[in-house]
């Protein structure tokens, strides 16, 4: 590394894109994943639909008991 950067020049902000999306990511257990893409698989449709399904379910499940 240098002692010193020039940023005389520099942009502030310049990739800053405040309607950006933070997509994070999510790391399953291998015999979960392993199950659940047997199952996308076997329905015809995409892991992340699957996933994402469930878990609405899920959420319906848990605000329907409140």
């Amino acid at each position: 590394m240098r002692e010193e950067y020039d940023f005389s020049r520099a942009e502030r902000g310049k990739f800053h894109r405040p309607d950006a999306e933070l997509h994070l990511p999510v790391y399953l257990d291998n015999d979960v994943l392993n199950y659940f893409e047997e199952r996308a698989r076997s329905k015809g449709v995409a892991l992340t639909a699957l996933i994402n399904d469930l878990l609405r379910k899920d959420i319906a499940l848990i605000e329907g008991v409140k």
